[in-house]
């Protein structure tokens, strides 16, 4: 598995109470996390653009790149993450994470 990378997608669907501030402040933290966080290869995010309405109410999606699964591992468990994890539950309705080793 040395040559390919692992990707790690993060889906979020918000609460209808969270503000547009709560959700920006909660992008501004998770694009935080490269910086503060080893092993992150690259990072990107994005909103749902998709017209076939097949979301199932997920609009932010968030990319994550590790060259191995040892450096995903760190990350989980890292205070940074851990931390943000926290200040993101009130907002957040649902999660859907999925990884994946890219080919």
């Amino acid at each position: 598995m040395s040559s390919q990378l692992l990707r790690h997608v993060v889906l979020f669907s918000f609460k209808d109470d969270a503000s547009y501030d709560d959700v920006d402040a909660i992008v501004t933290g998770f694009a935080a996390l490269p910086a503060a966080i080893p092993g992150i290869t690259a990072y990107e995010w994005g909103t749902n653009v998709s017209p076939e309405g097949l979301n199932d109410g997920f609009t932010h999606c968030f990319t994550l790149t590790f060259a191995q699964a040892e450096d995903r591992d760190a990350y989980l468990v890292h205070p940074a993450h851990r931390r943000f994890v926290e200040m993101l539950k009130p907002s957040l309705a649902k999660s859907l994470v999925l990884d994946y080793w890219a080919k």
